[in-house]
């Protein structure tokens, strides 16, 4: 065994978007946080992500240019250029190509995107011989744009010296989005020359998988809460790969991410009417009549204000919303939506935000302020998703003193402890079967505490205040996870 040596771990984190450079979702928050508290965990950490067209100018006038070379993608060579820029103790590199990632649009839905990440797979693979003075230990890849860099790894660069000291981690951000494509995405990758890699990426006839490749490749898998791991696992969430998640359940692990708590504070946010503080909350009382007053609601203190923030959709529980509307409305509880998504759920909210002047608002708009204004200024905060893989929304509306009501499911189900009215223990509410009935009920239980049980309300919103959900938490599970993969380095700031 190698003697022990007291280095700084390096570690290459790509991903199809990053913070604050490109941004569709949540894995851009991501790939903006996690690598910023690992570099303050005591870690080395280079950002790999596209350099897109749609990057601010301001961004584009910092990068600097550290090389350029090209790559072989089956008949023929493509440009590949590396441009840098340093931000809060991290090196993020820019993968250039203007064919692929210079377009008008968004950053995917292209009828080309298996090429295109294909392309930028092997370019993060090539990419680690290049960057200045970093040997990486770890290639950490994230969701299926990412997941044909440990393919290439395994398969064309392992035994190179450079190369033999990378171990890969795959993330599974939402196993619904896999990359799958028709075979002949394979000659224009470069693939055809790994047969053994091809014959474990098919998943249909003709059909290859690209998820399902670095499922099989990777030294270690993650996935975004402890719960979804072993959801995975079932047919119903595994998404087709849930037989390749139960093989290699000894590899997967979750780890639930983290917030912005310094931009995220009740304390300090500017976006907030009223500020307020986990020792001080009459400024939250104050948020509350002032976004009653912003939506046109009966300004009543003692009128529960149920808050969401959400796309629109089955998965975010909107069947469920629509069932139990009327009987919550009926029922003295205000209810006010932000979001836009399916065209039937807008219709149908449009309808009760109608039907319910002062106790219903239905904003379908993306306004950031506002979903702010909201997190700080409502009493709950509803998620009754389908299934969750982690979720953002229930971490922030605890932030802010906002109790979630959340379904049992994925990060919902690990990040909220449910109300015990014997001990008083709990941060929100939650219930366990995706039924409507089940919803109002969990609904109305909670209105039942804010109406009854002034003491018990504030001690849950306190003791959701008080929970640290901050990137520090996550990063040092990662640290952990990635040391497992190099028990000879020891990092200096952990001993």
């Amino acid at each position: 065994m190698s003697a022990k040596v007291r280095r700084k771990l390096r570690i290459v984190f790509a991903s199809a978007e990053a913070a604050p450079f490109t941004k569709t979702g949540g894995l851009g928050d991501v790939a903006g946080s996690l690598p910023k508290a690992l570099a303050a965990a005591g870690c080395r950490v280079a950002v790999m992500t596209p350099k897109y067209g749609s990057i601010k100018q301001e961004y584009v006038d910092r990068m600097e240019h550290v090389c350029d070379f090209y790559l072989n993608m089956g008949w023929r060579s493509e440009y590949c250029g590396l441009e840098r820029i340093v931000s809060d103790g991290v090196e993020f590199y820019f993968i250039d190509n203007e064919h692929f990632f210079k377009r008008d649009g968004g950053l995917y839905g292209y009828f080309d995107d298996g090429e295109r990440f294909a392309f930028f797979s092997k370019a993060i693979t090539e990419s680690l011989q290049y960057l200045p003075d970093f040997r990486a230990d770890v290639l950490h890849c994230n969701d299926w744009q990412t997941a044909l860099a440990p393919v290439f790894l395994r398969e064309y660069y392992q035994g190179l010296p450079l190369y033999d000291n990378v171990r890969t981690v795959f993330s599974v951000h939402n196993a619904k989005f896999q990359g799958q494509y028709g075979d002949s995405v394979l000659d224009t990758a470069g693939l055809l020359s790994a047969p053994k890699a091809v014959s474990q990426m098919y998943c249909a006839p003709k059909t290859v998988n690209y998820m399902q490749g670095a499922l099989i490749y990777s030294d270690l898998l993650s996935t975004v809460s402890p719960t979804y791991a072993q959801e995975l696992k079932t047919p119903f969430f595994g998404e087709g790969l849930d037989g390749i998640f139960r093989q290699r359940e000894g590899a997967l692990h979750g780890i639930v991410n983290g917030i912005d708590v310094d931009s995220l504070n009740p304390a300090t946010d500017p976006a907030v009417p009223f500020n307020y503080s986990i020792d001080d909350m009459a400024g939250k009382a104050a948020c509350k009549e002032a976004l009653q007053r912003e939506l046109g609601l009966e300004v009543n203190a003692e009128r529960p204000l149920v808050a969401m923030v959400t796309r629109l959709t089955k998965q975010k529980g909107l069947d469920l919303v629509q069932y139990g509307l009327e009987r919550l409305l009926g029922r003295s509880v205000q209810v006010a939506v932000l979001g836009t998504g399916d065209r039937a759920y807008e219709d149908s909210l449009r309808y009760f935000d109608w039907k319910y002047k002062g106790s219903m608002r239905a904003v379908i708009d993306f306004d950031l302020g506002l979903s702010q204004r909201m997190y700080a200024g409502a009493d709950m905060f509803l998620m009754p998703s389908l299934f969750e893989p982690c979720g953002l929304s229930q971490l922030i509306s605890m932030r802010y003193g906002t109790l979630p009501i959340v379904r049992e499911t994925g990060g919902l189900k690990d990040t909220v402890t449910p109300y015990n009215r014997y001990t008083g223990e709990g941060t929100g509410f939650s219930f366990a079967n995706f039924n409507g009935e089940e919803m109002c009920d969990c609904v109305l239980n909670a209105c039942e505490v804010f109406w009854t049980d002034k003491q018990a309300w504030s001690s849950l919103q306190r003791q959701a205040m008080g929970q640290d959900f901050s990137w520090t938490v996550a990063a040092n599970r990662y640290i952990d996870l990635y040391s497992s993969l190099h028990p000879e380095v020891i990092s200096p700031d952990r001993g």
